[in-house]
């Protein structure tokens, strides 16, 4: 089976515009990035609809495509640069571009979601820690079915535990966050971005709901690894003293 991974990077961003090309420990947050993932992967590419992300790109010897400006989504981004690049790939693996920390371990892990025939969609949970990560709405809860596969993502703390205190539900249910790293196989990838938003979409924020609502299966793979995000200057601060350590 053949894989590609493709990071979707824009310049544009209301908390921290220009993100994938600040530094970070002496180089660009999208070059650690790409280096991360070329460390598993052997083909990789950004995708982006700026030129100085891809000269960026092209300069630390990685491989870009240029995109349309025009893309509400990573996943739509993603989809036309694969058109773009027409390589004889099964399965393409979406790594957000603001991640420097990716472990090897989690798009390994992804990658044995598809050793099921029936994966068409895969991502990531972690068990939650702690009741305030847990209540967290900016932090999506996701229900699996006995084989693997998410029956619902939600902001809200699902399932409810009857009859106990919120301060024991962890000890009373294994709850699962989802981390926000995708792969699908191609032919479906092309078949998702032609699907309209969804109710549930529209209302809990979440892209996936839209796949889940129209019949797609979604493996989800365990990790216990949690990477740092960096989606304001703040974070890129706390990542420079996390390199330092």
């Amino acid at each position: 089976m053949e894989f590609i991974g493709i990071i979707p990077a824009r310049y544009a961003s209301s908390r921290f515009p220009g993100k994938p090309l600040a530094v970070l420990g002496g180089k660009p947050v999208i070059q650690r990035v790409y280096e991360q993932v070329a460390a598993i992967l052997n083909t990789v590419y950004v995708a982006t609809d700026d030129e100085r992300i891809y000269n960026t790109a092209i300069a630390f010897g990685g491989q870009a495509v240029m995109t349309s400006p025009d893309h509400k989504s990573g996943t739509d981004r993603i989809a036309e640069a694969v058109r773009k690049i027409n390589g004889n790939y099964d399965v393409v693996i979406n790594i957000q571009g603001d991640e420097p920390f990716i472990q090897s371990s989690q798009i390994e892990t992804l990658c044995e979601c598809f050793e099921d025939s029936g994966t068409q969609i895969a991502t990531l949970g972690k068990p939650f820690t702690s009741l305030e990560a847990l209540q967290n709405t900016n932090s999506p809860k996701i229900i699996l079915d006995n084989r693997g596969y998410a029956m619902y993502f939600s902001r809200s703390v699902i399932p409810f535990i009857r009859g106990a205190e919120s301060a024991d539900w962890l000890a009373r249910y294994p709850f699962f966050k989802h981390i926000g790293i995708y792969a699908y196989r191609v032919s479906v990838l092309a078949e998702i971005t032609n699907l309209p938003q969804s109710s549930l979409e529209l209302a809990e924020s979440l892209e996936q709901l839209r796949w889940l609502q129209n019949g797609y299966k979604i493996k989800v793979g365990l990790t216990d690894v949690e990477t740092i995000g960096i989606d304001t200057p703040a974070d890129l601060q706390r990542a420079e003293d996390f390199i330092k350590r």
